[in-house]
């Protein structure tokens, strides 16, 4: 079982500490103010808030004051790679910024939840860069704040498939759960880089998500696309492997998934604006550092297949510690707008530069 291959998936705190330090090298002083949220030193199995003082932002806006301020946020609430948010209510870090925050768990199309967001009707939201860039290019209202983290998307086939990297996909029939989906836009992005057409070479077959292993089995596809927690559960069978994940190669370091801010909330309260960005990174920084807490803060949501263990695995294994804002995030937005432009995603005429502009927000900066 290649659930834990990479080394990423056993991130101890050393690690953890050097990525912040590397970050913030790489970026201005407070941009990647979570990564700089807890103490060296102080990270314990326990919920001590003594332990973790929040970070201090670029930003000069003073603190949220009066009755906590109520906002919406959507999420999908099966999505393991949000572990973040539930932690974010139950260990108080959303309180800690005077916040009052309503999940909503959505599972509509994406357009719609964006619109939801533009219209006020949700004030932020939680989503895969890859499947929200698209409508994006359309131009809702919606700021993106933050990558939240990497990892999540997996590529699996039999372990007697003949199938064991990338490239082996070309001339084969591949299952997926929606052919607009960001794990079918990732993965041809990579197949793009290796030289392989995916419009041309690959034959994608869409099936409902939680039957994409029966695709295989029966010898209707050679592999599959899916996103934890099913993915991660597949692979507990020996009969599956993974072939290949976002985090390969360069993606390691790149956010899979974003925040998405109301834009009517950037420009009226960006005291706001900030406050929500930086309780979830917070949040995401303590999972990071905490993944047996976050996986049982969780646990209700997860399916019951899997069990704290699987949870805590899932945990481990997507960076949560890779959460860029400003500029940095800036650049991976438009890397993405590039590389959508190249599997004919975007519109060749779309200026990336001035649409990276355009959607992202430094809400440590207003």
């Amino acid at each position: 079982m290649n659930n834990n291959k990479r080394g990423g998936s056993r991130l101890d705190r050393r690690h953890l500490l050097q990525a912040g330090l590397a970050a913030a090298f790489a970026a201005p002083l407070g941009v990647l103010g979570a990564a700089q949220a807890f103490a060296p030193g102080g990270i314990a199995t326990g919920v001590d808030f003594s332990e973790f003082p929040l970070c201090r932002t670029a930003s000069n806006a003073p603190a949220l004051t009066g009755a906590p301020r109520k906002l919406k946020l959507s999420w999908n609430a099966g999505a393991v790679c949000l572990a973040p948010v539930p932690v974010a209510i139950e260990h108080g870090f959303f309180q800690k910024h005077n916040l009052d925050v309503e999940l909503v768990n959505y599972s509509g199309s994406t357009d719609q939840l964006l619109e939801a967001i533009a219209t006020g009707k949700s004030d932020a939201g939680l989503g895969m860069a890859l499947r929200w860039l698209k409508p994006l290019e359309q131009g809702f209202d919606v700021k993106i704040a933050a990558g939240t983290h990497g990892g999540c998307m997996r590529v699996l086939s039999r372990t007697d498939s003949g199938v064991g990297k990338l490239a082996d996909l070309k001339g084969k029939i591949v299952a997926v759960g929606d052919l607009a989906g960001p794990d079918k836009n990732f993965f041809s992005i990579q197949l793009a880089k290796l030289g392989i057409d995916p419009n041309k070479d690959v034959d994608w077959r869409a099936y409902p998500g939680n039957l994409l292993n029966v695709a295989v089995e029966k010898g209707e596809v050679q592999a599959f696309l899916s996103s934890d927690p099913l993915a991660y559960l597949w692979l507990k069978d020996n009969q599956y492997k993974e072939v290949a994940s976002n985090l390969d190669g360069e993606f390691r370091e790149k956010s899979c998934c974003i925040l998405g801010l109301r834009g009517s909330l950037v420009r009226e309260e960006p005291q706001v604006a900030r406050a929500i960005t930086q309780a979830l990174l917070d949040a995401a920084m303590f999972t990071a550092q905490n993944a047996t807490v976050a996986a049982k803060s969780f646990q209700s949501y997860a399916p019951k297949a899997a069990t704290l263990a699987d949870i805590e695995g899932m945990v481990r294994y997507h960076t949560h510690h890779h959460h860029p804002v400003g500029d940095v995030l800036k650049r991976e937005l438009k890397a993405y707008a590039d590389d959508l432009k190249s599997v004919q995603v975007f519109k060749p005429s779309t200026d990336t530069a001035k649409f990276a502009e355009r959607i992202y927000v430094d809400v440590f900066a207003v």
